[in-house]
């Protein structure tokens, strides 16, 4: 094992700056875990929704381990995932705990492994996860270098959860005001028919949308369209550059 020294930081960041994905992100640290530790597989596992998932991995055994762990629900990876604790496994050959994941891992080579919480108590927290061919692979060693990665991997998935946050709320925002733009050109046409108030008339859409179990938004767009022959316009709402 060779992860004696932090990772460069600098280095990390022109990842995080050259990525287009959180995925490609993902994939450099785990391919850089590979390299500094000198293991014979990495991945890195999410949960969302209390669903596990590896979204990158390098090596042949990560991925089958991974879903090895998976198809129990338990395992070091999961373990480290939901308590936000270094998991290691001296000895697949003499581990008790996890069912037959041990003897499966060492069936496929693998005695040892290290597992590092990412992102820990969060509605996306994660794990990297180190398999190693010998036992006692991360006995006295030191692991700056994966730790710093484990570290640089927690600030990926925070920074892009709070881009999730921010496009979502967006994309709430355009929708609820298309909406409101649909519902308003109804009106006018209710109010025009009717000779009625702009509250008279929201009464008679969402009557008509309650006896025919329809959203009022798709109300209103069926009633312009057949009114007119088109869909109703709707505001522009592109960001710009």
């Amino acid at each position: 094992m060779s992860a004696d020294n932090a990772y460069d930081s600098t280095e990390i960041t022109q990842w995080l700056l050259e990525t287009e994905s959180l995925e490609d992100f993902l994939q450099s640290l785990a391919d850089a875990a590979l390299e500094v530790s000198g293991v014979e597989g990495t991945g890195v596992t999410l949960e969302r929704d209390g669903r596990p998932l590896t979204v990158v991995s390098a090596g042949p055994p990560a991925l089958k381990l991974d879903e090895k762990q998976y198809g129990q629900d338990d395992g070091p990876c999961l373990r480290s995932l939901r308590t936000g604790q270094e998991i290691v496994v001296h000895d697949m050959l003499s581990e008790e705990r996890w069912g037959d994941y041990p003897a499966y891992a060492a069936s496929c080579g693998i005695r040892s492994s290290l597992s590092l919480p990412i992102a820990a108590r969060t509605p996306t927290a994660g794990a990297l996860n180190l398999y190693a061919a010998p036992p006692n692979a991360f006995h006295d060693v030191g692991l700056d270098a994966v730790r710093s990665l484990a570290a640089q991997a927690t600030g990926g998935v925070a920074l892009a959860q709070r881009m999730f946050a921010t496009q979502e709320f967006a994309d709430q925002m355009r929708t609820a005001m298309r909406s409101r733009s649909v519902i308003d050109q109804a009106l006018g046409v209710i109010m025009g028919q009717r000779r009625c108030t702009a509250d008279e008339a929201f009464g008679i859409l969402r009557t008509a949308s309650q006896h025919r179990n329809v959203k009022l938004r798709d109300l209103c767009t069926e009633l312009i369209t057949n009114l007119t022959g088109r869909p109703p316009s709707l505001p522009d709402m592109d960001p710009g550059p």
